[in-house]
């Protein structure tokens, strides 16, 4: 709409204007789009280290428990000294004496017999037709062995006898027709 000079004049000689009803209504404020963050080029460590705290802790606490076991052990001398090289006990393995297990078989001179026995493994062993008297020594280096004869002879009487490092631990004689005799030792 144009104005025109009389409408001035007239709006200056009137200065009430006539009443208008205006409505305003507001106007809805934009909603703000979100920010955007600014692509860094540094490397994020914060993921990785989300994912694998739990990791860390336990061997943060297996470390720890480790360090104090050993404390410990080092504080009450519980450290296994015998095991240790050099340490004398476990390596040092000290010379001991062999056993000595004689077998004697004894009857009248010129008799003949027929001998079975153990030998120190405890395999049986035969000899036969030998004349008397008749011994066998074996050695051994075993904590224990078992000694065991028999013999058999063709004489009225025959005898037997275990010696273990020169003491006698059974002795034993028989006698009739083609006597047979024994003699056993659990332990040598």
């Amino acid at each position: 709409m144009a104005t025109t000079r009389d409408d001035t004049w007239a709006f200056a000689t009137n200065p009430e204007p006539a009443a208008t009803a205006v409505t305003v209504t507001p106007t809805p404020t934009p909603a703000r789009p979100p920010r955007k963050r600014a692509k860094s080029n540094k490397p994020r460590l914060t993921p990785v280290f989300k994912r694998m705290w739990v990791l860390l802790v336990i061997v943060v606490v297996v470390a720890i428990a480790g360090f104090c076991v050993e404390r410990l052990r080092g504080f009450f001398g519980s450290n296994n000294e015998t095991t240790r090289p050099g340490s004398g006990l476990a390596n040092d393995t000290k010379p001991f004496n062999p056993k000595r297990v004689k077998y004697d078989i004894f009857g009248a001179p010129g008799a003949v017999a027929t001998i079975n026995y153990l030998d120190l493994d405890a395999h049986p062993q035969e000899v036969k037709d030998v004349t008397l008297p008749w011994s066998l020594t074996l050695t051994t280096t075993a904590p224990a062995a078992s000694a065991n004869i028999v013999a058999q002879g063709n004489g009225d009487s025959i005898s037997c006898r275990i010696t273990v490092n020169g003491e006698v631990k059974d002795e034993n004689t028989t006698s009739g027709l083609n006597a047979e005799t024994f003699c056993l030792v659990k332990s040598a």
